[in-house]
């Protein structure tokens, strides 16, 4: 048995996304191992990020800075916005490199279930950024569930009116896949097939 401070480093590490208790032991007991050197590393910039950490208030985007990198740089093309349902898939978009504009996190998806609606999203900043005529088109980048389509078809008639460019991604993602979990292949893919929305 580990003493109870390892034992709570484990369970916490074991709430992460990816880790379960076997896989949070295994990374506990790596950092007990390597103690001299990994501890104050972690401990360095988990400190530097809980110090820095903001939303941006253009985007929704997390970074250390307000405007994020992404908003603030200007050789991204600002005509075209992808929205996303949350953080992770700007971050899984942007690691493939595939998409030059900017984009637009709306904080979660439309779900009657968990009694999520349009009031919930980050839709009304969406809005105010589209009108102010900047962007010509609209890529609607969200997962491919249920709430994740309803969610594209509810922002697409919401932006009917501006008369924009609105795509989504092709649909040969993965039915009931997340973006942060697909290889850039399958992104570059979606990406090049994107369509008007029907």
């Amino acid at each position: 048995m580990a003493s109870q401070e390892i034992e709570a480093l484990s369970s916490t590490l074991a709430r992460l996304p990816g880790l379960g208790p076997r896989s949070a032991r295994r990374a506990v007991l790596w950092l007990v191992k390597n103690r001299e050197q990994a501890l104050p590393a972690l401990l360095d910039a988990l400190g530097a990020v809980s110090e820095t950490l903001v939303e941006c208030a253009t985007c929704g985007n997390v970074d250390t800075s307000d405007p994020c990198g992404i908003c603030a740089d200007h050789r991204r093309d600002a005509k075209s916005l992808c929205v996303v349902e949350d953080v992770a898939d700007v971050w899984a978009l942007d690691r493939a490199r595939l998409f030059s504009g900017r984009y637009h996190v709306l904080g979660g998806r439309l779900s009657a279930l968990d009694g999520i609606g349009p009031e919930d999203l980050n839709i009304t900043d969406l809005l105010t950024r589209v009108e102010g005529g900047e962007v010509d088109e609209v890529v609607l980048a969200m997962n491919a569930t249920l709430e994740g389509q309803t969610t594209a078809h509810y922002i697409a008639e919401r932006l009917e009116p501006f008369g924009l460019r609105i795509t989504q991604l092709a649909h040969g993602l993965p039915v009931g896949g997340e973006l942060d979990y697909l290889d850039e292949g399958t992104l570059a893919q979606a990406l090049r097939a994107r369509r008007p929305v029907d």
